[in-house]
């Protein structure tokens, strides 16, 4: 039978937590299975009340695990019908992959550090522990050209601290790999990647001014309106937009995808171990679904018995601090099992909702939304954001995907363009573009084609002919 903990059910499985118990299990909730190891070993290194029950326990039901294999208890289904999602310990997760599988160059891609990923791990030595919710929250939140799509005010209020703080993370964003990602704007992101340039060459000062007052000058090549404006020539002009154009990207989160797929050896890193893995059984045709949540240590914590035996014989100087230290202890616990509760959740959500994604690969993927799955499963919106942050999920074929992928609502719709640029006997324009996905019932206009075809790392058709 299947075990009922694992239903998601409205309403009844997020209780009221106090604000210490919400504020931790947020910060656990961000972390992806890696950095979760390290939390746990730190904590055990130096809470002396904490720990490891080194019998390998289920994380979930707490029964005793043999072999390195499945819990018996949550790892079944009566029905055949329903994912079945649990916490796994398992170790060895090679066994689930196929060695003999070639992975293809857009797999390879894909397999890589997604952006939010990619500049966590740039800035994580420069974090505090409670700064770390606060990258993720504004790291989930960043849109296909990498610009933020909160405000640090929200942020701040969000998380109940300074302005001040918010807007230190948000520079060392700001300022990481590619520089600007995270601005407000296009202009924010420009004057971001003004101030960081520095490789010797000379900088018309007025370039600030340009980008500041004159963006929508430039993109309509108005240089004589624009020259009038700063009382400058039109020559002067043409050189600083020709200096933005060689050097500035509006869109940092383009310039990362681009760089990827364009690098001959990409050095960026592959996930290395999922946080989560999705097998299938059953019939082939009609398979269920046997979704892990990867656990990253062997066993389960616990409190110290000897330290909690010792608390009454504590001395009156030191009583205080024991006491703390067991609460700490007990609050780390109850956070990590909500914080499992809740990815179990998701994905026992997304499994459903994705199936034909899962099976059938990129095309399949259907629109959903962070907004819609929040309210499905009972919780506000940015903890469906810290659940997805950073954390990646192994595919029945081995491939191996950040989660935020099942987000993505232009997916299918960027699939579908590849394929016809893939087909092409002559390059397509954009606006040929835009009515062959018409045909393929994807009403789109040309400049969500042109940004979706730069996203792909797609020249446009006069570039393409030249290739």
């Amino acid at each position: 039978m299947v075990n009922q903990r694992f239903v998601p059910r409205q309403n009844t499985s997020h209780k009221a937590l106090t604000t210490a118990h919400l504020a931790q299990t947020m910060t656990l909730l961000a972390l992806n299975n890696q950095e979760l190891l390290e939390k746990i070993q730190g904590e055990l290194a130096t809470n002396p009340a904490l720990d490891l029950n080194e019998t390998n326990h289920c994380p979930t039901c707490q029964r005793i695990i043999k072999n390195n294999s499945y819990c018996p208890n949550c790892s079944h289904s009566a029905s055949n019908e329903d994912p079945v999602v649990f916490v796994s310990s398992r170790e060895d997760i090679s066994s689930s992959r196929n060695s003999n599988d070639i992975i293809s160059d857009d797999e390879f891609t894909s397999q890589q550090e997604d952006l939010p990923t990619y500049v966590l791990r740039q800035i994580a030595t420069e974090l505090e522990i409670d700064e770390r919710a606060l990258a993720a929250h504004i790291l989930s939140s960043l849109d296909e050209d990498g610009l933020s799509t909160t405000s640090n005010v929200e942020v701040a209020r969000y998380h109940h601290v300074s302005l001040s703080k918010v807007e230190k993370v948000m520079e060392l964003i700001n300022k990481s790999d590619p520089i600007g990602v995270g601005c407000s704007s296009p202009k924010a992101a420009l004057l971001t990647q003004l101030d960081m340039i520095d490789d010797g060459q000379f900088i018309d000062p007025l370039t600030y001014k340009v980008i500041d007052i004159g963006l929508d000058n430039l993109s309509k090549n108005q240089y004589e309106l624009l020259s009038k404006k700063l009382g400058v020539t039109i020559q002067r002009i043409e050189k600083i937009s020709s200096f933005i154009s060689s050097n500035l990207n509006p869109y940092p989160g383009r310039a990362f995808w681009g760089n990827v797929r364009h690098q001959e050896n990409p050095t960026l890193q592959r996930y290395k171990n999922p946080d989560v893995i999705i097998n299938i059984q059953g019939d082939p045709n009609d398979p269920q679904f046997i979704v892990e949540v990867m656990w990253p240590i062997r066993g389960t914590l616990k409190l110290n018995p000897a330290f909690k035996k010792a608390m009454a014989e504590a001395p009156e100087n030191k009583s205080g601090e024991w006491k703390e230290a067991i609460e700490k202890a007990n609050l780390l616990i109850k956070c990590l099992i909500q914080r499992n509760h809740t990815l179990v959740q998701l994905m026992q959500k997304l499994s459903v909702l994705q199936r034909d994604y899962i099976l059938k690969g990129d095309a399949y993927i259907k629109p959903i939304t962070r907004a819609k799955l929040a309210k499905e499963i009972g919780v506000h919106e940015s903890t469906i954001s810290r659940a997805v942050s950073s954390k990646s999920a192994q595919l029945p074929s081995g491939k191996i995907v950040p989660i935020s992928i099942f987000f993505d609502r232009s997916l299918h719709i960027r699939t579908a363009l590849k394929e016809i640029i893939a087909n092409e006997e002559k390059p397509l324009s954009d606006t040929k573009l835009v009515k062959l996905l018409s045909e393929y019932g994807y009403d789109i206009a040309r400049r969500t084609v042109a940004k979706y075809r730069s996203v792909e790392g797609i020249l446009p058709a006069h570039l393409r002919n030249s290739q």
